[in-house]
């Protein structure tokens, strides 16, 4: 049974501070890995945090390994740009979407 899941990353060491989000190193590399899992049904919904650098992104998954085994695969997470910090599973009461 798929779960839905929070995972929340915070800028790896790498990030560079001076650039916007898209303009990262490895920015394409990591949309398209990003827009597979989308495309994929894994994530519902994401986006960086602004103002830290990080992202938070929701996940439909089975288990909480399976988040953490797909996104040690992101061109960010091999290359530092991101770090990912907590995965939690989530129980949605309100969805104004709906």
């Amino acid at each position: 049974m798929k779960n839905t899941f929070l995972a929340i990353s915070s800028a790896g060491p790498n990030r560079d501070f001076s650039k916007d989000t898209r303009e990262q190193p490895f920015w394409d590399e990591h949309a398209k890995f990003i827009d597979q899992l989308v495309d994929d049904g894994f994530i519902l919904m994401g986006g960086p945090l602004v103002d830290e650098g990080g992202s938070l992104l929701i996940f439909n998954a089975e288990d909480e390994n399976e988040i953490r085994e797909k996104l040690k695969n992101d061109p960010w997470a091999e290359h530092g740009i991101l770090k990912l910090d907590s995965v939690k599973r989530w129980q949605i009461f309100i969805d104004a979407r709906k």
